[in-house]
C-alpha cells in the first residue's frame, strides 16, 4: 500500500499541543495514544485494530511520520495504569497525571463543541488506548 493510500492521525488540535505529541513520537518517547470512545462514536468511525497504519500529520496538516498500531482496548480510563500513561511520552509521572490531563483535554471548547456537549469523564469512561510503532520510510513507501 502506497503512503497516499493511508487514513491519516491528527493528535489533539492543530497548534502547540499536536506539536508536542509528535516531537514526541519523532523522538521515541510516544509510543501510546488515548481516545475518548464518544469522539469515534460521534465521527461514525470504527475503532482501528492492531496492525492497521496511519499517516500522523502536522500541525499543517502534511504527513509528517508513519505508524502502525501494535495493540488497541477499548477500556475504561480507571483501568489505564502508569506504565501506559508514561508511554504517551508527555512528560506524566504516573496515571494521575495522565487523568488530569486527559480529563481537561476530553472537556475542552474543542472536544466539547466538537461533539455538542461536554463529555462526562469518570472511572468508567470509555477510551481507546493505542500502543504504536514508527515505521521507517522504507517500510511505508513515505518520503
Amino acid at each position: 500500500m502506497g503512503h497516499d493510500a493511508l487514513p491519516t492521525l491528527e493528535l489533539a488540535f492543530p497548534g502547540p499541543e499536536r506539536d508536542r505529541g509528535l516531537a514526541a513520537i519523532l523522538s521515541g518517547q510516544k509510543t501510546a495514544l488515548t481516545g475518548l470512545l464518544e469522539i469515534y462514536e460521534h465521527a461514525d468511525e470504527a475503532v482501528p485494530e492492531a496492525g492497521q497504519r496511519f499517516w500522523v500529520l502536522d500541525s499543517e496538516g502534511r504527513p509528517a511520520v508513519t505508524i502502525e498500531l501494535v495493540d488497541v482496548r477499548v477500556v475504561p480510563m480507571k483501568e489505564i495504569d502508569d506504565d501506559f500513561a508514561r508511554a504517551e511520552g508527555r512528560g506524566y509521572s504516573d496515571v494521575a497525571e495522565w487523568r488530569a490531563a486527559h480529563e481537561e483535554f476530553f472537556q475542552s471548547d474543542g472536544v466539547s463543541g466538537y461533539l455538542g456537549h461536554t463529555p462526562v469523564i469518570d472511572d468508567d469512561t470509555l477510551v481507546v488506548a493505542e500502543r504504536f510503532r514508527v515505521v521507517e520510510p522504507d517500510e511505508s513507501g513515505g518520503p
